[in-house]
């Protein structure tokens, strides 16, 4: 046992080492940037390079359209994803196993071969330069591996909850709503921290469908700045430890729901 926190111990050190040093960079003055004596602590700490950071960029500008984007994905993720989830899972249908594996089948497309056909058909929309391409598709079907994870989890519910439910007169869409969406809290926190990160950190997606500077992005803007020819390494590092914090924050808000989540799906075959 000892063995084996001393290992996980040891794990976790190198994977902070990078965002210690992120952190630590971003409160050195620009003195002390070509020193050949590195400290984790800087002497003296320079909490004005975030000042800078924020105004070298419409930073405020930029977070509100990633915090918009992250809303509007998580939310159609979760509507689309566990209704057909549900559909998979706990009703019987014609064809259903058949369909189930055709949509896992999907998973196996590089999205790179869908990259331009879907670029065409948002064009002839007229959605180009707008968030529709970023939002809109999460509420059309969500994502086949997302769409797995719950159903997975949905299968470890008793049958005999819906049974029961059935024999007191509760519809489809009530058994969805009042029995299955409440016991699986863990695997939508797991969905949701999985689309947070992945929408925050998008960076092709935004560079294809917007255009103008006030919808770009935090991870646009990121890109932007450190294309800047003034550009300072403590200010990216700033505008960097800015860019993690808050998914830094809704990890470890959720990270019981998270693991468990992770834990409990697949219990069931």
């Amino acid at each position: 046992m000892v063995t084996c926190y001393a290992l996980l111990a040891g794990a976790s050190f190198v994977f902070l080492v990078p965002l210690v040093w992120t952190v630590s960079v971003s409160l050195t003055g620009a003195d002390q940037m070509f020193s050949t004596v590195f400290r984790w602590v800087p002497e003296p700490v320079v909490w004005s390079n975030y000042q800078r950071a924020v105004t070298h960029i419409p930073f405020f500008l930029y977070l509100r359209n990633t915090l918009a984007l992250t809303a509007g994905n998580v939310a159609g993720i979760i509507v689309s994803s566990t209704l057909v989830a549900y559909a998979f899972a706990c009703l019987k249908w014609p064809g259903r196993d058949v369909l189930f594996m055709v949509m896992m089948a999907t998973m196996m497309i590089p999205p790179q071969v869908l990259m331009i056909p879907v670029f065409v058909i948002f064009c002839r929309l007229g959605w180009y330069d707008s968030f529709k391409p970023l939002i809109v598709p999460a509420f059309i079907g969500g994502n086949a591996f997302f769409i797995f994870l719950l159903r997975q989890f949905y299968r470890t519910i008793p049958t005999a909850l819906f049974e029961a439910a059935r024999i007191d007169g509760c519809s489809v869409f009530g058994i969805y709503w009042r029995i299955v969406l409440p016991l699986t809290k863990p695997a939508l926190a797991t969905v949701s921290i999985f689309t947070l990160n992945n929408v925050w950190n998008d960076f092709m997606g935004p560079l294809i469908y917007l255009n103008s500077e006030t919808k770009k992005t935090l991870a646009l803007g990121l890109q932007s700045f450190s294309a800047t020819s003034g550009a300072e390494a403590n200010e990216l590092m700033a505008i960097s430890t800015l860019m993690i914090l808050p998914l830094l924050v809704v990890f470890f808000l959720g990270q019981r729901y998270f693991i468990e989540g992770i834990t409990l799906t697949g219990l069931k075959g």
